[in-house]
């Protein structure tokens, strides 16, 4: 069988999947990270370099968009920590911490490397 394209490929695997075991299957469900506490943000915050904001907290996570060197933005403070993921190297340290924002610009956001922001 072939077929045309990778989303028909993927859904003609969920209803395989489905049709075995009695349970729908969806993918990147258990590595997606969810979008922490927003109830209350830092404001006017500015990265110490340019970087780039990830769908889940981890380097290799889809790049959605970037938030530039000095630009103000902001962050999700909820419970005052950033989440843990993936280790990275950045703006000159190394961590797995990760913060949930982005500029004021624009209307994107997604997770950060904790050790560029001055928080």
């Amino acid at each position: 069988m072939k077929f045309k394209s990778l989303g028909t490929a993927a859904s003609a695997m969920a209803l395989f999947a489905t049709a075995l075991t009695g349970t729908v299957a969806t993918a990147g469900t258990a590595a997606a990270a969810s979008k922490p506490d927003c109830s209350s943000a830092l404001v006017n915050v500015k990265p110490k370099a340019t970087v780039n904001l990830r769908s889940s907290p981890k380097t290799s996570a889809t790049a959605l968009g970037t938030w530039g060197k000095g630009q103000k933005g902001g962050v999700c403070f909820g419970d005052r920590k950033p989440a843990t993921g993936g280790s990275y190297t950045a703006c000159g340290k190394t961590s797995n911490k990760w913060y949930f924002g982005g500029p004021n610009s624009t209307s994107k956001e997604g997770w950060v490397p904790a050790t560029c922001l001055p928080i």
